[in-house]
């Protein structure tokens, strides 16, 4: 019986042998790389790959050791197999003779300068196809800053895509990653699994990708989005991120470090708990919009709550989201924002952000300011918004002298729910809404709390059926503003009422 593959083990390195007689297997240490954490493997590392590539592709294999390293350049049909006890180390940011520079940005004037060039990078590849990064070894980001701006030529990424197809990013850890952990843009068929990342910044950001799978993944990410799904004019035009998949993933703002040690410390005292960040987000880059996104069976711990950003002209449609856990939240647990910052070419208009449905959510011990947030604009309205089996406990305790007070509509800014201060009700602030159902919804909270659970500002269209919403002394359950097409039913401690229109009223 003819043989697909002769595994032959030798004593420093390890091959497999394809039918054609090349080698699939490409062992680092066979291209000079010493893995003792102080010499440059840079060279060895890229020569193992270029080796791969120019045989039609191969895995590149890193055994147990400290590998440390500049710019790794990724190729297509290669993939990187980091084996357990294997940790591929970014060396110092200021070995340019490592590193390669930022190229020529395709556009560099909507967005920041991180998703403005990719070269700068840890490890990258543009324009490729089959790639993947796989095995339980870590990938540490030692030397990467956590910023940069025009001119700095320092690298600031752990991982970036341009341009690819077909890539999977399996079962590594990345420690402390720079600006983004992994940034992938313009990526297509993208597959992210079981991933443990512990980072000062952004855990992964998906920008203008389309069919991507993220799964089984934890993010500690202290001072930035864990999971950030964005649409940037990176790519000299507006590409919606569509056609993506969020499931069973962790994430949280733990002190960097600490996930990996299994400490979850927060010991930043310099820091107010309205820095930490850690979230699923949606934006706030949104030149191209959002469309087809399912997230599933996630837990948010000691982090921001979930943000649906779109804010530069663009659609965010078609969403579901279900099954979310949150602990311990510093901000707004849902917060939905259609604005008009409108960073992108000239004549955009307000884009839209409809057919939302949001269910199954539980959450625990949130910061009392800011309460929910659902906010469009003035003649543009979110629409079709469903809201079911919400369970959220406040910290309560907010400010009486706050529920008069008038809120600005924030049309221009960055959309972030500490931004817009203390809000007015405790439980959900809903403005610039058409058709909103809310039900199976339970609010609490831990403090006496005199503001309304409710406060609905130009509403169009609302039902509001099976909701318990603690009561504070002398406090209201809704205050109404030019609502419109209002019904409540079986609602505890209210009766039922269809109201076609109001201009104001409070009950």
């Amino acid at each position: 019986m003819k043989k697909i593959f002769l595994f032959l083990l030798a004593s420093t390195s390890l091959h497999v042998f394809a039918i054609s007689g090349q080698p699939a297997f490409y062992n680092v240490r066979d291209f000079g790389a010493k893995g003792d954490g102080i010499t440059m493997d840079t060279k060895s590392i890229n020569s193992a790959i270029d080796k791969a590539a120019s045989a039609g592709g191969g895995t590149v294999y890193f055994p147990a050791g400290n590998y440390l390293s500049g710019s790794i350049h990724l190729q297509s049909n290669i993939s990187l197999y980091i084996e357990q006890g294997a940790v591929v180390i970014a060396a110092p940011a200021d070995n340019e003779a490592e590193y390669d520079k930022p190229e020529p940005a395709i556009n560099d004037t909507y967005q920041d300068y991180g998703h403005s060039h990719f070269h700068n990078s840890f490890i990258w590849g543009e324009k490729l196809h089959d790639v993947s990064i796989i095995g339980t070894g870590m990938i540490w980001g030692k030397g990467l800053v956590r910023s940069g701006k025009t001119g700095d030529i320092r690298p600031n990424k752990a991982i970036s895509l341009l341009l690819c197809r077909n890539v999977t990013i399996k079962d590594v850890s990345i420690l402390h990653g720079g600006w983004f952990a992994i940034l992938a843009t313009g990526v297509d068929n993208l597959t992210i699994d079981n991933l443990k990342v512990d980072t000062d910044r952004d855990g992964f950001d998906i920008d203008c990708c389309k069919n991507v799978r993220i799964s089984n993944c934890t993010v500690n990410s202290p001072f930035d989005d864990g999971i950030c799904l964005k649409s940037t004019y990176a790519l000299g035009y507006a590409k919606a991120t569509e056609n993506v998949t969020i499931t069973n993933c962790q994430v949280s703002g733990y002190d960097e470090g600490t996930l990996m040690d299994g400490t979850f410390k927060r010991d930043y005292k310099k820091y107010s708990d309205s820095s930490t960040t850690g979230r699923i987000k949606f934006g706030t880059e949104s030149n191209g919009g959002f469309k087809n996104i399912t997230i599933s069976n996630c837990v948010f711990d000691y982090s921001r709550g979930l943000a649906l950003e779109t804010v530069d002209g663009a659609l965010l449609e078609d969403v579901t989201i279900t099954n979310i856990t949150m602990r311990d939240i510093v901000n707004a647990p849902i917060f939905i924002r259609l604005g008009a910052r409108m960073r992108g070419p000239q004549s955009l208009q307000p884009g839209a952000c409809r057919r939302i449905i949001i269910s199954n959510v539980v959450a625990w011990n949130v910061d009392y300011r800011h309460g929910s947030i659902i906010s469009g604009l003035p003649g543009h309205a979110i629409e079709d918004l469903q809201l079911s089996n919400i369970r959220i406990y406040y910290k309560g305790g907010g400010p009486k002298d706050s529920i008069n007070r008038v809120v600005p509509e924030y049309e221009n800014d960055y959309p972030e729910p500490y931004r817009w201060k203390t809000m007015p009700a405790y439980g959900f602030f809903v403005r610039h809404v058409k058709n909103i159902k809310m039900h199976d919804v339970q609010l609490f909270f831990m403090q006496d709390e005199p503001r309304p659970a409710f406060i609905l500002d130009d509403v169009d269209g609302a039902v509001f059926y099976d909701i318990q919403a603690q009561k504070g002394t002398g406090a209201n359950y809704f205050m109404l503003k030019n609502v419109r097409n209002f019904n409540v039913y079986n609602v505890q401690g209210v009766k039922d009422v269809q109201l076609k229109s109001v201009d104001s009223k409070v009950f």
